[in-house]
């Protein structure tokens, strides 16, 4: 058996409100009620994709109670790494104790890089190549200044450690559906991405989620009916939805994991935090459907079965809701502060 033995999350404290962006330039107000995000998180001047990476670890390995020396592998997954040329994993691998003896991956797929990772790391476990593996989705999300992207892209980061002891939701099987489908890019050395508004639900979003997650339920001769919760990728609050509806799940089946609504698209930790907050929630013998989605494209989609274990180590860790829930409102210029989006002259 193997799968999922900790998870954990972590979302800065900061908020800014979609209508203070949209009253700065000029836009309609309403625009982030659209989207269905009101608000998003904000890194702090202090943190980036590692720092929040690592706190969110701390919490996967706590309730994995791993010995972090055991990890055999540590892959982060980020668009924002907060270095050009130099990995991410390493500083994660030793600033929790699980360095020298591991491997070290930072990966980009756009939002699906880290899902990529936690594919590796089913394989691999499943294969005994390591013991256990630990998985990060982390990213200071980034939108250009006045661009619909900055009413959404957030900060957050999520964890999984996989392994076959102590397991809370094993795997019963993934599928992968990826094509050449340029809907958001960023070349080297601009400062934002871009992205191709025609290309993003259809034939981006919709058509990779969709077909994963048809295979996968076809695979497994599943329907809607079987599944507890369905988490797919959030990029705002209104596709889910509409993807669930597309699908035949219940908007119920997908509300629990919906992190979007409350703090924006995570981007790597999208749907990573909504499986966190989902696993704070479910009970022994629930099924779930987790389905990352990556610009680019492509789509992952999972399906796990929660087993007895869960009940005894939610209380080890703080849930993501914490996170989630305590709020620090900043205005636009802070936030613009905050992420270096104001520059300073050298002369």
């Amino acid at each position: 058996m193997v799968g999922i033995s900790g998870w954990g999350a972590y979302v800065p404290m900061y908020r800014v409100k979609g209508e203070d962006i949209a009253e700065h330039w000029g836009a309609d107000p309403t625009t982030c009620h659209s989207l269905g995000v009101p608000e998003k998180s904000v890194a702090g001047p202090e943190e980036d994709s590692v720092t929040m990476a690592w706190e969110a670890s701390q919490n996967a390995i706590a309730r994995a109670q791993i010995d972090p020396s055991k990890i055999g592998m540590v892959f982060i997954g980020s668009e924002s790494k907060p270095y050009a040329v130099k990995p991410s994993a390493t500083i994660l691998a030793d600033a929790l104790g699980i360095a020298p003896h591991t491997m070290a991956v930072d990966a980009e797929f756009a939002c699906r890089a880290g899902s990529e990772g936690l594919r590796h790391a089913l394989s691999m476990v499943d294969h005994g190549t390591v013991e256990a593996a630990l998985i990060i989705g982390s990213d200071t999300a980034q939108g250009a200044p006045g661009d619909v992207l900055e009413y959404t892209a957030a900060s957050g980061a999520a964890a999984f450690v996989v392994s076959k002891e102590n397991v809370v939701a094993k795997l019963i099987d993934a599928t992968t559906y990826v094509s050449d489908t340029p809907d958001f890019w960023r070349r080297d050395g601009s400062p934002y991405p871009r992205h191709g508004e025609g290309f993003t639900g259809e034939p981006a979003y919709f058509h990779h989620l969709v077909s994963a997650i048809k295979e996968l339920m076809e695979r497994n001769n599943i329907t809607p009916n079987d599944v507890t919760y369905f988490v797919p990728h959030q990029p705002n609050a209104r596709f889910p939805l509409k993807l669930a509806k597309m699908l035949k799940f219940p908007k119920e089946k997908v509300l629990p994991g919906l992190t979007t609504a409350k703090i924006g698209n995570t981007y790597n930790a999208s749907a990573f935090m909504g499986m966190t907050r989902v696993l704070d929630i479910a009970k022994p013998g629930d099924i779930i459907l987790m389905a990352p989605f990556g610009s680019g494209a492509g789509a992952d989609a999972y399906l796990f079965e929660v087993t007895d274990r869960i009940e005894e180590v939610k209380e080890l860790a703080p849930p993501t809701d914490a996170y989630l829930d305590r709020k620090i409102y900043i205005d636009y210029g802070m936030y613009l502060r905050f992420r270096n989006k104001i520059k300073k002259l050298v002369r």
